[in-house]
C-alpha cells in the first residue's frame, strides 16, 4: 500500500522545491535498504545507506559529523572528523546492535577489498543507533550479521518510511516514529544541486510537536486526556547527503544547520537525547591510492552557502514529519504500544494545516 506522506496532508515545508522523490536518494548514486524485524516483543531492524554505487573504500567521499547532544553511541565518527572522509556504507540500528553491525560491515568491506589489513590500512565502519527498548526487547539482541548484509543488498532508490528498518521500534514526540526522508534542490549560477536527508526519529514529547508552525502536539495532548511518561530520553540520527561540491569544512557548516529543522518540529534537545548528524558529499571522490599529482577538489564559494543552510533545515524538518505520518501503530515488548499520528488525527478530526 502506498504510504501517505506529509505533502499529501496538505503541508508544504519551507520555500525550496524537493527533488523528484523528495528523498535522500534524489542525490544521484545514493540508495537505502532496510531489514525489518517486527514480531511480538521484537520490534527492531537495520537501515543501510549506500553513498554511491562504486567501491567506497577505493573511492572515498568528503564527510563530516556533528553532535548536538552526545547521548549516543556512534562508531567511526572520530576518524571521519579527523580525516574528513567516508569509506563505507552507513548502518543504522538499535543501541545494543552496534557491535554486530560493525562486524557485519567490516566483513562486507573485507570481502570487497582484499588489501585491507594486508597491504594497506584497516577500515573505518560508520554505525549509528537509537534506543528502541520501549517497544523492542533490546536485550534479546535479535539483529544478526545477515540482517545488515540483507539491508545493504536490498538498497534501492525507493525509500520506505515509518515503522521499518532501524525505525521499527522507535518513538517520536510520544507517538510512533521511525524512518523519514526528504530533499531540496539548490539552484546556483553554475548548476542545480540536491541536499537529501534521512532520519531515524526517537525523540521528543507530545506537547512539543509542531507541524509547520501549528501546535499539533498540544492539540492532541488535550484531546487524548491521557498521561504518558513523557520524559524525553530518545535520540535522532540525521544523515545528510548532497552532490554539492564542498570542502569538508563547508560540509560541516551545512550539516550543523539540520538543527534548525529539528527545532522547528518542536525539539528542545534534552539532556537524555542524542542528536547526531552525519553528512557526505558525492561531488568529489577521493581515491584510496595516491599518486604523483594533487587532488582536484571543487568547492562552492563561501557566499553561496546560505541556500544550502536553508535546504538542509527544510529537508530535516520534513523528514522528521514524514517519519511520523508514515509510521504505523505498534504493540511490542511487555504490551507497550504507541499509536500513529495519522490514526490520532483521524480519531479526533484534527488537521495538520
Amino acid at each position: 500500500m502506498k504510504q501517505k506522506r506529509l505533502r499529501e496532508f496538505g503541508v508544504m515545508i519551507g520555500e525550496l522545491e524537493p527533488g523528484t522523490r523528495n528523498s535522500i536518494t534524489d542525490v544521484e548514486g545514493v540508495t537505502v535498504g532496510h531489514t525489518t524485524l517486527s514480531e511480538g516483543e521484537i520490534q527492531t531492524g537495520v537501515t543501510a545507506i549506500l553513498p554511491h554505487q562504486g567501491n567506497t573504500f577505493q573511492q572515498k567521499l568528503l564527510a563530516s559529523s556533528y553532535v548536538l547532544n552526545g547521548f549516543g553511541k556512534t562508531m567511526g565518527t572520530i576518524q571521519m572528523n579527523e580525516l574528513g572522509t567516508l569509506e563505507t556504507p552507513i548502518i543504522l540500528t538499535n543501541t545494543l546492535s552496534i557491535g554486530t553491525a560493525a562486524d557485519a560491515l567490516i566483513d562486507y568491506m573485507l570481502e570487497r577489498n582484499p588489501e585491507i589489513g594486508s597491504t594497506t590500512g584497516t577500515v573505518n565502519p560508520i554505525i549509528g543507533e537509537c534506543n528502541d527498548m520501549f517497544l523492542n526487547d533490546i536485550r534479546a539482541r535479535s539483529v544478526c550479521q545477515h540482517h545488515i548484509h540483507d539491508a545493504i543488498a536490498n538498497a534501492s532508490s525507493i525509500t520506505e518510511e515509518g515503522s521499518v528498518g532501524a525505525g521499527t521500534g522507535m518513538l517520536c514526540y510520544s507517538l510512533k516514529g521511525g524512518i523519514g526522508t526528504s530533499s531540496r534542490k539548490i539552484t546556483m549560477q553554475h548548476a542545480t544541486y540536491t541536499i537529501g536527508v534521512l532520519v531515524v526519529t526517537n525523540f521528543g514529547i507530545l506537547r512539543d510537536l509542531v507541524v509547520n508552525g501549528k501546535a499539533v502536539g498540544q492539540e492532541l495532548k488535550e484531546a487524548l486526556l491521557q498521561s504518558w511518561n513523557e520524559k524525553d530520553k530518545g535520540s535522532v540520527m540525521v544523515i545528510v547527503a548532497t552532490d554539492l561540491p564542498v570542502s569538508e569544512r563547508q560540509l560541516h557548516r551545512i550539516i550543523k544547520r539540520a538543527s534548525t529543522g529539528l527545532a522547528r518540529t518542536g525539539s528542545i534537545i534534552t539532556t537524555g537525547s542524542g542528536e547526531i548528524i552525519i553528512g557526505f558529499s558525492t561531488a568529489n571522490k577521493i581515491p584510496h591510492q595516491y599518486g604523483l599529482t594533487t587532488l582536484p577538489i571543487e568547492t562552492i564559494h563561501e557566499e553561496e552557502i546560505d541556500t544550502a543552510f536553508r535546504a538542509v533545515g527544510e529537508a530535516t524538518e520534513e523528514a522528521v514529519l514524514n517519519s511520523l505520518v508514515t509510521a504505523t501503530h505498534v504493540v511490542g515488548r511487555d504490551g507497550n504500544e504507541r499509536p500513529s499520528l495519522k490514526d490520532l488525527l483521524d480519531q479526533f478530526n484534527i488537521k495538520l494545516t
